[in-house]
């Protein structure tokens, strides 16, 4: 029987710290990067936390097609719209703060959107639609991506993986949210089982070949090359409804694309016409919404909490123990998780080594 190994909380956020700063970060910056990272681990998400350091950040930086230092600006702006370029910086700091531009708007005008351009990689999209919940407003927020998802009756990988995320007030220890890619898996959650040594399960990929793929570190390359694709939610055609989960990516790619004027579907590939790597310019949007200008915030979260409570009291299933309500789990997590701190796998380990090595950072790891 082997033991589970745990990194502590304050040895994550001080390594990824240290590691941010030396690859040249600026700290008030690092310190946004580290807590979306972190909030994904605390949510149990961990397809999108320290599993992603690596490869996804310190990696393209290195690489030049990931700007440390972030400088955004603000391009065009009304009293409840505006429009930010990130210019290849830091995602998950283009979008802390055009989330607290939405909200400032929504807590003036009722209502703020922002679209955003030039980004890259954001983290979790909850990590935005909570910071609205928090300030007891409905949060939205969607992200295009590299290409990823076939459409229907397609096979070949146009659409990124798009999240359409909500966060939602009420008046329990935990806010209603919906965190989830369009399609039926994500890359991240590919990349994790490829780490940890698991085959992708049946039905979420299609090959070139319109057969399924589950060996998960050749899905990953054929992804790359463009010879597999995620199925949509719903699944491959339109028997199990394939063609809506396709319609939603749809719908995140339009609005992430065309309200900004940026890059959409096989130019977020990440390679020019000779193969060389370029950024990622992808393109986000945030909606903040105040329950206060509607009923008032109260009767809003005590509303959406009796909601989610006749559901979860609602009759189970044979066999089953407990209906959730979006969020629920990740609260549990947290609980789970919150004097354990992170759990490894040999992937994240052998990541951790070689920033470790690589930028000789100062803080000791446990293994």
């Amino acid at each position: 029987m082997t033991t589970k190994k745990y990194l502590s909380w304050k040895t994550a956020k001080d390594f990824m710290t240290e590691s941010f700063i030396k690859i040249g970060v600026p700290l008030k910056d690092t310190e946004i990067c580290v807590d979306v990272l972190l909030e994904s681990d605390r949510r149990g998400i961990n397809s999108h936390g320290i599993n992603r350091f690596k490869p996804i950040y310190i990696d393209r930086i290195n690489k030049g097609i990931l700007n440390p230092v972030t400088k955004y600006e603000i391009i065009r702006e009304t009293k409840t719209t505006a429009v930010i370029d990130g210019h290849n910086g830091m995602g998950m700091v283009i979008s802390k703060h055009a989330m607290e531009l939405a909200i400032a708007k929504a807590k003036e005008y009722g209502m703020g959107m922002v679209a955003v351009r030039n980004s890259t990689h954001y983290g979790i999209a909850g990590y935005y639609a909570t910071m609205a919940s928090s300030a007891g407003m409905i949060g939205i927020t969607g992200t295009n991506a590299r290409p990823s998802i076939a459409p229907t009756f397609g096979v070949e990988n146009m659409l990124g993986t798009n999240p359409l995320t909500f966060g939602i007030p009420t008046d329990e220890e935990f806010p209603f949210v919906l965190d989830c890619a369009t399609s039926i898996t994500q890359r991240g959650k590919i990349e994790f089982f490829s780490k940890v040594g698991k085959d992708t399960p049946l039905g979420m990929v299609i090959g070139n070949d319109g057969l399924p793929k589950t060996n998960s570190p050749e899905i990953l390359k054929d992804l790359t090359a463009g010879l597999a694709a995620l199925a949509p939610l719903g699944g491959i055609g339109e028997e199990l409804a394939g063609y809506k989960g396709y319609g939603y990516a749809t719908v995140v790619e339009i609005l992430s694309a065309a309200l900004q004027a940026g890059s959409f579907m096989k130019m977020l590939s990440g390679v020019n016409t000779e193969g060389k790597l370029i950024p990622y310019p992808l393109g986000h949007f945030f909606i903040a919404i105040d329950t206060e200008a509607f009923m008032g915030l109260d009767t809003f979260k005590k509303i959406s909490g009796d909601i989610l409570r006749e559901l979860r009291n609602s009759t189970l299933a044979p066999g089953e123990n407990k209906i959730y309500t979006a969020g629920e789990k990740e609260y549990l997590a947290w609980l789970e998780r919150k004097d354990l701190g992170i759990p490894l796998n040999e992937g994240i380990i052998k990541d951790l080594k070689e920033v470790k090595e690589m930028l000789k950072v100062d803080i000791d790891l446990p293994f």
